[in-house]
């Protein structure tokens, strides 16, 4: 049953924008349209399918009917299925502590080029167009002070809507965020493809190359297209349970279960197909990461002369609404365990007081990664051995404890409690996907996480062993 004092989305249209809000994040925008490219294109496309199909559906669907039978986040909502489980729970509550820490600082990123692109088209002196854009970015990144600030700016924000809770808050900006950056999408996707040489970057993108599949090389694809599909649909980020558990009995949840990833796979290709049209339009670098979206495109945008601020600010603002809406379910997904965990203690669920808590925390964490110029202060002292503090809330969130949740979940409902999401799903839908999700969760998804996690951990503390290089081409 859900717990009116937590709170719950209004309508199914609420929830779905959430839903495919947190899967829609800043990973859409730059890492899957470089890893397509960079991976055989329609090839890895292909393969990207496959897994969103046989492993991101099921699981999907399992975290969001979990959250819905139980009416909890996932701390309780894995002790109900199985109380030796709870750990996994645990696990899922920590990672958008460790996410946001850097997400916050990203965003806040994204805020100072929507304001500098603003201030170009009114030709002000604080815009990006007044310097070279490597300079631009290199310069902001390298300021304390100034990221730091646009840090909090974003964090305050997020606050704020989670403060204001389900419906009147997350449910409402969702509603309009979401068909608002699909708007702007298609809007960039235009203007980009009609760009010259254009078509060099579409090439780079769909052309089909099947030799990267030869050797080993067919391992480093599906570890990509895996670990891509994986975090870009937030599994196992205790969001999707969160918002499962504010989700009305009669929604439908297998039909919601598909729309999420067909969605936010669609909202990833209109990303590419913005992205590298315009990159490869001024014969730039498809490499992925921040510097194609802060450095590369501004580049782009700098070169389109009176309409580039336009486009530009268009484009970092749905950049923007793609980031804010993932933070918002990564805190919410937090925020909702506790609450839980202060309601089983008799006491109210007072979300100000939460809200504040993992406010203040992710402030902490999130000051450490601004201070490290995002890696590129090389005083600030690093633990572990890492490049950046970066790196450190990378590795501990989706490096180690977002596929161990997978892999965890997977075996839970796949082989302890069989049967423990079924009647949940079929409670409001047809639920003709039955078989094929125990299917999917009994044999085929444990291998698949136990692939990733190893992939995962290999990728930060082995990437440099001789076998691991053999492994992965």
């Amino acid at each position: 049953m859900i717990n009116e004092s937590k709170g719950s989305f209004k309508s199914n249209f609420g929830f779905l924008m959430a839903a495919i809000g947190v899967a829609i994040g800043l990973g859409n925008i730059w890492g899957f349209p470089y890893k397509m490219g960079a991976n055989g294109g329609f090839a890895f496309l292909l393969i990207y399918f496959f897994m969103a199909v046989f492993i991101g559906y099921p699981l999907l669907l399992a975290e969001i009917a979990m959250g819905r039978k139980t009416g909890k986040a996932a701390v309780e909502a894995f002790s109900q299925a199985n109380p030796k489980f709870k750990f996994a729970g645990v696990f899922e509550t920590l990672v958008p502590f460790l996410l946001l820490c850097f997400y916050c600082v990203l965003g806040g990123v994204v805020i100072k080029y929507m304001i500098a692109n603003f201030g170009d088209i009114f030709g002000l002196s604080f815009g990006a167009g007044n310097m070279n854009s490597s300079d631009f970015f290199g310069f902001f990144v390298s300021e304390p002070k100034m990221i730091l600030l646009y840090t909090v700016i974003f964090l305050m924000m997020t606050s704020y809507v989670v403060f204001r809770g389900i419906e009147n808050g997350i449910e409402k900006f969702c509603a309009v965020g979401m068909p608002l950056l699909f708007v702007m999408l298609l809007i960039t996707v235009v203007k980009c493809c009609t760009l010259p040489h254009a078509a060099e970057g579409l090439k780079f993108m769909f052309k089909p190359d099947f030799s990267i599949f030869a050797g080993t090389g067919w391992f480093k694809v599906f570890a990509m297209a895996g670990g891509q599909m994986f975090f870009s649909l937030s599994i196992a980020s205790g969001a999707l349970i969160a918002y499962g558990s504010y989700m009305k009995k009669d929604a439908d949840l297998e039909r919601n279960a598909m729309l999420v990833p067909l969605l936010d796979t669609f909202a990833a290709l209109l990303a590419g197909l913005a992205v590298f049209p315009a990159v490869f339009s001024e014969s730039l670098e498809p490499s992925g990461g921040p510097g194609l979206l802060f450095v590369s495109l501004q580049t782009v945008f700098n070169s389109m002369g009176k309409v580039g601020p336009i486009f530009g600010f268009i484009f970092y603002t749905l950049v923007f609404v793609a980031a804010f809406s993932s933070s918002i379910g990564m805190m919410e997904g937090g925020i909702s365990a506790i609450m839980d965990s202060r309601i089983k203690r008799n006491k109210s669920a007072n979300r100000p007081l939460v809200v504040l808590g993992i406010t203040i925390t992710t402030l902490i964490g999130s000051s450490l990664v601004a201070l490290d110029n995002l890696g590129g202060n090389p005083n600030m002292w690093k633990p572990f051995g890492l490049g950046s503090w970066l790196d450190v809330f990378d590795l501990g969130g989706e490096g180690i404890l977002m596929p161990l949740g997978g892999l965890i979940t997977a075996i839970l409902l796949g082989w302890v409690r069989r049967d423990f999401i079924h009647d949940e799903v079929a409670s409001s839908s047809p639920y003709k996907t039955r078989k094929f999700v125990d299917f999917c969760l009994r044999w085929i998804a444990p291998v698949f996480m136990a692939v990733v996690v190893f992939v995962q951990i290999s990728t930060f503390f082995f990437s440099n062993t001789q076998w691991y290089k053999a492994l992965l081409g």
